[in-house]
């Protein structure tokens, strides 16, 4: 028996996820409910885990059904365009990339500029994940904050693009303290891009804030306009999202980031010739040196 799921088994998972019911997962895919079940008891089996909690009422993912349907949604999007992406390569080339959620209304616009007549197929999710995707091919480049925070395929390099330090973002209705602890018994929005945000959550905590975590850049600006309080987050990003009297400052904790350009060895012309010119399209300043690998 393979130790890979079959197509079908994975539209089996992400249906009854869907539908929150064997039955009309069947319907849908064209198999009685009693072979749905069957397929999904042996797959369960191979996978050693109980994928979906099943009653009267439904069924009902568990943690482990969760995170195969996450699988089963990427690797079927990936294969419903995998005609249409065969096809756009014969015309035309088209790159895949991918960056988070809060760099990516920066990002892209950039590329678009800098890479011509390319085609640019925008992605986005975790770092991470993104780094994943490169190092199994479904995409060219990630522009990630992570790679050197996490282990990289073997496929794949990472060449750093950028870098950028932690600031503070006061909005007009918002003041700071005095002194070594500028944010005592205030609400302080924070985000970063990278995996230090547990580390920054505790050094605000330390200076006596009450560290609120926003899951974009975007969302944590709003939350300091909303609540009237600070913000902590990369500079670039504080830049790009600041209005007219809010006042823009270094952070009083130790942050630096690095963006890394993650692609697949050897790393592609097109890309090459980007690395140099987007620091300054994205307002960051060029990295300090060299090529982690």
């Amino acid at each position: 028996m393979s130790s890979f799921p079959s197509v079908e088994d994975l539209r089996l998972v992400e249906a009854v996820a869907r539908h929150g019911s064997l039955g009309a997962a069947g319907r849908e895919l064209l198999i009685s409910q009693p072979a749905a079940s069957n397929r999904l008891a042996a797959l369960e089996r191979r996978v050693g885990e109980r994928l979906f909690d099943r009653d009267t009422t439904g069924a009902r993912p568990t943690p482990a059904g969760r995170a195969l349907c996450a699988e089963a949604t990427h690797v079927l999007d990936h294969l419903g365009r995998v005609f249409d992406r065969t096809r756009a390569a014969a015309r035309a080339r088209t790159f895949n990339i991918g960056t988070f959620s809060s760099l990516a209304p920066l990002l892209f616009p950039a590329l678009d500029v800098l890479m011509g007549d390319s085609t640019v197929n925008q992605v986005t999710d975790h770092g991470d994940r993104l780094v994943e995707w490169v190092g199994e091919g479904s995409l060219d480049a990630a522009f990630v904050a992570v790679a050197n925070q996490m282990r990289l395929p073997t496929t794949v390099s990472a060449v750093p693009v950028a870098s950028d330090r932690l600031a503070v973002l006061t909005p007009p209705a918002a003041s700071l303290r005095q002194g070594r602890r500028p944010f005592a018994d205030l609400d302080v929005a924070i985000y970063t891009y990278d995996m230090s945000a547990d580390t920054l959550h505790q050094r605000l905590s330390g200076l006596g804030a009450r560290p609120r975590t926003a899951a974009t850049a975007e969302t944590a600006v709003r939350m300091a306009r909303l609540l009237g309080c600070p913000a902590v987050l990369p500079r670039g990003l504080g830049l790009a999202y600041a209005q007219e009297g809010d006042r823009l400052s270094a952070a009083p904790v130790p942050g630096h980031l690095t963006l890394f350009m993650v692609s697949r060895r050897p790393t592609p012309d097109a890309f090459a010739a980007v690395v140099n010119r987007l620091p300054g399209r994205l307002g960051l300043q060029r990295p300090a040196a060299g090529r982690t690998e």
